[in-house]
């Protein structure tokens, strides 16, 4: 008999970022284990892409455009939620932007921003799921951190890296808080990830690919499927005595001290 450990069906799930990268690939890998979702993006019509690849799964998929920086747009969103689907199982916090520039030069409306596109908006839709989850007995929250939530990368980070820190100190400080709860709340924190942003970089920079590998031990970039099986285990009863997790995805990244230097293939 096939395993119930992983399987999300009559579960419903919420996915920030659904359009491309690691937001599809989460809705993808929920919806193919059983879950219905609601993906949310502002490029709606990306957002209706992955919907449709849901629907030829089977499942149930809305695609909602709400900027997830703006809390009057996320309560809304989650009044639709409960409108359209009357619970609330699983949450993927995996949108958000930064701006990239030197520490002396960007500006504090620069930072401003990327703490409402980082922390504030996540912070605020873990705050509506946490109270339905709560009031249900149970319930996920996975919030998409980065490597720079735990070390300095440089080359402009300064606004991303301190409000990654602050997402990875939300999961620990929630999780202790909803625990008791049934509530789990855990984070990802992935290293260089390929999608069109990082590729763009690459591009504009071409010796930024062979810094970037040099610290990943497993000598390649992530790719956004790489997140598939941690979301599907995380949403899932396989996870049930897991919260406060902090979990690299990063090809040994961390592991590795920066002075360090990967064992290459001869």
């Amino acid at each position: 008999m096939p395993s119930t450990l992983f399987d999300l069906s009559h579960k419903v799930a919420l996915v920030s970022g659904a359009a491309q990268g690691m937001g599809r690939a989460i809705s993808l890998a929920l919806a193919e284990a059983g879950a219905d979702l609601l993906l949310v993006d502002r490029n709606l019509a990306g957002a209706q892409c992955t919907a449709d690849e849901v629907a030829a799964l089977g499942r149930r998929a809305i695609a909602d455009p709400t900027d997830i920086s703006d809390p009057t747009q996320v309560r809304a969103l989650f009044a639709r939620l409960d409108r359209e689907f009357g619970r609330l199982d699983f949450l993927a916090n995996v949108a958000g932007e930064s701006i990239m520039a030197a520490p002396e030069t960007i500006s504090l409306e620069e930072v401003e921003q990327v703490w409402r596109n980082l922390v504030l908006g996540r912070f605020c839709a873990c705050q509506e799921a946490g109270r339905r989850m709560l009031a249900a007995g149970g319930g996920s929250i996975l919030n998409i951190g980065s490597i720079a939530s735990l070390t300095a990368l440089g080359r402009g980070h300064i606004a991303y890296s301190m409000a990654m820190g602050a997402v990875v100190q939300m999961t620990r400080e929630l999780s202790t808080e909803w625990s008791s709860g049934g509530v789990r709340v855990n984070a990802i924190l992935p290293a260089q990830v390929m999608n069109p942003g990082l590729a763009q970089r690459i591009a504009e920079s071409p010796p930024l690919e062979q810094q970037f590998l040099s610290g990943i031990p497993a000598g390649r970039f992530g790719h956004p499927d790489d997140i598939r099986g941690l979301a599907v285990l995380l949403a899932s009863d396989a996870s049930r005595w897991i919260t406060g997790a902090i979990i690299p995805m990063d090809g040994g990244n961390l592991a590795m001290n920066a002075g360090g230097s990967p064992r290459r293939p001869q």
